[in-house]
């Protein structure tokens, strides 16, 4: 029994050697975020190796997400590192590089003073800090009112929640990076930032482009207006995460739980995995335990449906790192154990019939009702492109899934989601034959034992490899 509600873990100076690295993969990580806000590219590099090399010695296929920066607004260096915003104060705000000081600060995003307008918001580190646009001249400066004020440091982040920001979600930056990471064996591209579909499109192209067709996107859920485009978005990518740190900030802070369920729900109808990130145990950074409402956090993103859960500072950052894996798993095995997070085809999510693969996805829908229905310890599918997998996993059935795949990129791709695990496999050749050898597989494996009834999804003829068209049921010799 594995979990099937997945574990993604940040790499930072807490997390970099060889030796937590692997202690994360044995205590449950399944795939490594590397962000690309810090670090350089040989920092990285040596990160994604050790992956690779932990993988190998483990026979685990862990996944690796690259996060790009993405257009990130910050304050420039602030004088002595540290000056105070007066509530009430007028200070001007500016485009041209210079130390801040309490009556002008320097920003870094270029065409701030053309995009903002009279009344808009300006936050400061995580919106602890709010002036409010005044006047703008549309090339370089702006007048603005101090609304909450105190002691501001050197290079906070800054967010802009009322106004229509025109910079590209892919900066010159996020080029750069991805051009790196597609030399590199990584498996998903989280883009910041996003507002349209066109974004996920543009990074799309580029994959395309340096002839990239196995690399996956994610896109980062952080503004308003990705909110308001989140259907368009989620049909363009091929996963969503649901940045909470930069949208909590961007939109009212209490309509962030149910936007987060709405997300989940529609990745869930639409088969795209999504990942719930920020803040779940930022208390561990420091305590050797959570508080009592991040694991009631923790329990309600798993309760919601969400393929992974995701940790930033409290195993890049932490002090422990390897403690936090073990209580997020803990949490996570109580909540499948107990909770309310099956058979979604018994919760309005059905196959569509208007799709163009209604068929193999009716399929895979009444291959989850079976298993069900059966008490089968697994359902296994077979696929090419992954599709199968993702189809499988939406139904969240009870039973374990097992996808084999010829394409070992999909091996560690499939780590992020809920409920698969995966396996290369070439040797298709008789309908038995294959079926035998998936069985003989789990067996070795430890995954079934005689007597346990699996259901196995497949292609017919399957030297073809089409889309999915049968189902069996078969009971282990």
């Amino acid at each position: 029994m594995f979990n099937k509600t997945k574990i993604v873990a940040t790499v930072g100076p807490a997390s970099n050697s060889k030796e937590v690295i692997k202690s994360l993969v044995l205590a449950g990580v399944d795939v490594f975020r590397l962000n690309f806000s810090h670090g350089t590219h040989a920092a990285h590099k040596a990160v994604i190796d050790l992956i690779h090399e932990v993988n190998d010695e483990l026979d685990t296929h862990v996944g690796i997400l690259a996060d790009l920066q993405g257009p990130k607004i910050r304050l420039g260096e602030v004088e002595n590192n540290s000056i105070e915003l007066v509530a009430g104060k007028t200070i001007n705000i500016t485009t041209i590089p210079q130390v801040s000081t309490a009556e002008q600060l320097y920003i870094t995003y270029a065409e701030f003073a053309h995009d903002v307008k009279p009344g808009n918001r300006v936050l400061i580190d995580d919106g602890k800090f709010e002036l409010k646009v005044i006047s703008t001249n549309g090339i370089d400066t702006v007048k603005a009112k101090v609304i909450y004020g105190g002691i501001v440091s050197s290079k906070k982040g800054t967010n802009l929640p009322d106004t229509h920001v025109t910079a590209p979600s892919l900066t010159p930056k996020d080029i750069e990076d991805l051009r790196f990471i597609l030399k590199e064996r990584v498996h998903w591209v989280a883009l910041s930032f996003v507002r349209t579909a066109d974004d996920i499109q543009r990074l799309r192209g580029m994959l395309q482009f340096e002839n990239n067709h196995t690399t996956k996107i994610i896109a980062k859920i952080e503004r308003p207006e990705a909110i308001e485009n989140i259907d368009k978005i989620i049909e363009a990518t091929d996963g969503i995460m649901v940045a909470r740190g930069d949208l909590g900030v961007e939109v009212p802070l209490e309509k962030v739980p149910i936007m987060q369920k709405m997300i989940v729900n529609k990745c869930i109808s639409a088969a795209k995995p999504v990942i719930i990130a920020t803040q779940m145990m930022e208390s561990m950074m420091i305590n050797p335990s959570p508080t009592r409402a991040e694991v009631t956090d923790v329990a309600n993103a798993i309760l919601d449906g969400a393929d992974a859960l995701m940790l930033s500072g409290e195993t890049a950052t932490g002090i422990h790192p390897v403690r936090v894996i073990d209580t997020f798993r803990a949490i996570i095995n109580e909540v499948e154990k107990n909770g309310d997070i099956y058979s979604k085809y018994d919760k309005g999510h059905g196959p569509n019939p208007k799709s163009p693969t209604f068929l193999s996805d009716d399929i895979c829908y009444n291959a989850c009702r079976i298993s069900d229905d059966i008490g089968a310890k697994a359902i296994t599918g077979m696929t090419v492109s992954g599709y199968t997998a993702f189809m499988l996993s939406s139904f969240r059935p009870k039973s374990d899934i097992f996808i084999f795949t010829t394409n070992d990129h999909y091996l560690n791709s499939f780590s992020l989601i809920w409920g698969v695990r995966a396996f290369h496999y070439t040797s298709f050749t008789t309908t038995d034959d294959t079926m035998n050898d998936i069985q003989q597989i789990l067996r070795e494996k430890g995954f079934l034992k005689s007597g346990d009834r699996m259901v196995i999804t497949a292609s017919m003829p399957l030297v073809e490899q089409g889309r999915t068209n049968t189902i069996k049921i078969s009971v282990v010799d």
